[in-house]
């Protein structure tokens, strides 16, 4: 298609009803020290200082969750970027990012299994496409998914891990330590910004609270399941994963995250519009397409 040819009136309505928020969003406003302040984390990061410190210091900008949703926005509509490419994108480098803290020769066999716990959103579409990443990166993937979406592009995504036979849980045991003994490590693709629990039924907030207990290595995409997008809120008695992979770019409540690894998978943002939005995230090193911050 060409660029200059406009939103093809058959395809937009779908692609819209993908953003979490609608109608035209306000100029993003760029986080001034006091701002900061207010958000930061006591929790000391490298170097002694917060995240959030970091991101001051690094010139780095998060986003709120209506700012994400106007990224996600240029992307679809000005860009022409598709629903499955972006999903796609994001949830090949959250596989990246696995393969990064828990590279595969250093892995036990058992080590090598992980559980994928997908919803019905935007999430889960993502941990879909990274369960299928890991299966062709020689992990072994498993897949809970107990409130299925009926979007055509997620029952795709759940045919292509079917076709691949990564195997998928009718249930998920109560019973924490069958979790613990059974896996080397979770993903959480449950909740995504402005998604609440209640919104996505009664299995998937009973499954975040097993994860909760779990005492193998957490990996969550884009936000924490549970947490506020703008404050954090449940950070302290919600799920506090390992490793945090910030779709695109990290949201605000990446402040409060005191795991041990944190991503940005965001290459795919052209440079403009990481202007637009004021965003100055760490250099991606050769053809990596996720970068440590």
């Amino acid at each position: 298609m060409s660029s200059a040819a406009g939103p093809d009136p058959a395809e937009a309505p779908e692609e819209r009803r993908f953003l979490r928020s609608a109608g035209p969003q306000p100029p993003v406003p760029r986080l001034g020290r006091a701002e900061l302040d207010t958000l930061r984390d006591p929790l000391a990061g490298p170097g002694g200082k917060s995240w959030l410190e970091l991101v001051w210091d690094q010139g780095l900008v998060s986003l709120g969750a209506a700012e994400a949703a106007a990224l996600e926005r240029e992307l679809l509509e000005d860009y022409r970027f598709g629903r499955q490419q972006l999903v796609e994108l994001c949830g090949h480098a959250s596989a990246v990012a696995v393969t990064k803290v828990f590279p595969l020769p250093a892995l036990s066999r058992k080590e090598r299994t992980v559980l994928v716990v997908c919803g019905p959103e935007q999430n889960g579409a993502v941990g879909l496409v990274c369960a299928r990443h890991l299966r062709v990166f020689e992990y072994e993937p498993t897949i809970f998914y107990p409130t299925r979406s009926l979007d055509l592009l997620h029952r795709d995504l759940t045919t292509q891990c079917e076709k691949m036979d990564i195997p998928f849980l009718s249930y998920l045991p109560t019973e924490v330590q069958l979790i613990n003994e059974a896996y080397g490590l979770v993903v959480d693709a449950v909740l995504g910004p402005g998604v609440e629990p209640g919104e996505v039924g009664g299995p998937c907030t009973r499954a975040l609270a097993t994860l909760k207990l779990l005492s193998i290595p957490l990996v969550s995409l884009d936000i924490p399941s549970g947490w506020d997008a703008e404050t954090g809120g449940d950070a302290e008695d919600g799920l506090r994963p390992d490793v945090l992979v910030s779709l695109a770019a990290p949201k605000r409540c990446a402040g409060r995250f005191s795991g041990r690894h944190h991503f940005v998978a965001g290459r795919f943002v052209p440079d403009d519009v990481r202007r637009k939005f004021a965003l100055r995230l760490p250099g991606y090193t050769g053809t990596d397409c996720v970068a440590a911050l």
